[in-house]
């Protein structure tokens, strides 16, 4: 019996110091220490020993029931102590090393034409301004010589916030124009500005409408202004964006705050001319809507039509983004597709 207790002695702990982890540790403990193993079976057998070896028998499968259990509790500690460390040495982190940078976010490519636009005019001497979104009727309409029934109202398809009611009428502007009025009103001349901003406009959304856009209106008003001054302002201005050999048009063009109007195109900038799918074949974009302050506009501002003139301009910066990338559709700058907006970091 001591012989089998020595056996069992060795035999236990041989097969524990090959064990590598805790799952094949609590195999070891049900086998050598279980109920079914061999040391307990050999404690059932002590009845059947004579009376005089119980005791030293049992003490000695007491010892080496003691010593394995006191040798499975070390191994337990070192296989735990070995895992918390792997565990440790694979989420290390080596504080020495770089930090990774934060991605930044860049300009839409809207507000990166509108800035370069705004930019050019402000180098020329012009100071950026911005005014209401939600706008009065007066300064979007009647202040632009467009007094209510009047047919050019039929231009704009106007959401209205406040219509009919007690009070003005209240509506989402439907150009940046109403700051002509409302400059001039707070400003003696010489006036130089131009006013960046989101417009509304109630119509069908298709390739080249949006019921939200942007626009980019201009005015100049000083003594002794002329037409000149309107065509030579745009045509550097359009140099400026397109380069120096981008050729410009003027034509004749109605808008009810301007007398006389005109209509601007640029020289394709994709064909030079030649014709093309953008420019559809004529070798010509437009640019923006222009013209000569309408004298009942310096009027109703408190400004005498003798002494002063004055020249605006109106142009839609996404038109501009359209014809400068070669995009196709005017949705693509508002649906918020990374695919899109990455092209143009």
């Amino acid at each position: 019996m001591q012989d089998r207790l020595q056996q069992l002695r060795e035999r236990a702990l041989a097969d524990l110091a090959g064990v590598h982890d805790t799952a094949e540790l609590e195999g070891w403990r049900v086998a050598f220490l279980g109920k079914k193993g061999p040391l307990t079976e050999i404690l059932k057998e002590l009845g059947r020993l004579p009376a005089e070896e119980r005791p030293v028998i049992g003490q000695a499968a007491n010892r080496v029931k003691v010593e394995m259990e006191a040798a499975l509790e070390r191994r337990e500690q070192e296989l735990k102590s070995a895992e918390l460390q792997r565990a440790l040495e694979a989420e290390r982190i080596d504080v020495t090393l770089p930090g990774r940078s934060a991605a930044l976010g860049l300009l839409h490519p809207t507000t990166q034409i509108v800035n370069r636009i705004v930019s050019i005019f402000t180098s020329m001497g012009y100071q950026a301004v911005e005014g209401p979104e939600v706008e009065l009727d007066y300064y979007n309409f009647e202040a632009l010589n467009i007094p209510p029934e009047h047919p050019a109202r039929e231009m704009w398809d106007t959401f209205y916030v406040r219509q009919g009611e007690e009070g003005p009428d209240v509506l989402l502007r439907t150009h940046t124009s109403p700051m002509q009025a409302r400059v001039m009103e707070k400003t003696v001349p010489p006036i130089r500005v131009v006013v960046p901003g989101r417009c509304y406009r109630y119509e069908a959304q298709d390739a080249s409408h949006e019921s939200m856009f942007y626009q980019i209106e201009g005015l100049a008003v000083d003594e002794g202004i002329t037409m000149a001054d309107l065509k030579g302002t745009l045509t550097t201005f359009a140099k400026r964006l397109y380069g120096p050999d981008v050729r410009v048009r003027f034509r004749c063009d109605y808008f009810p705050f301007v007398e006389p109007g005109a209509e601007m195109s640029v020289s394709c900038v994709i064909c030079k001319g030649a014709g093309c799918r953008v420019c559809k074949g004529t070798g010509w974009l437009e640019l923006m809507g222009a013209g000569m302050v309408h004298p009942k506009v310096l009027e109703g501002v408190g400004y005498d039509p003798d002494r002063f003139t004055g020249f605006a301009f109106g142009m839609g910066p996404e038109r501009i983004a359209m014809v400068r990338y070669g995009i196709d559709d005017i949705r693509l700058f508002y649906g918020n597709d990374l695919r899109f907006l990455q092209q143009f970091a």
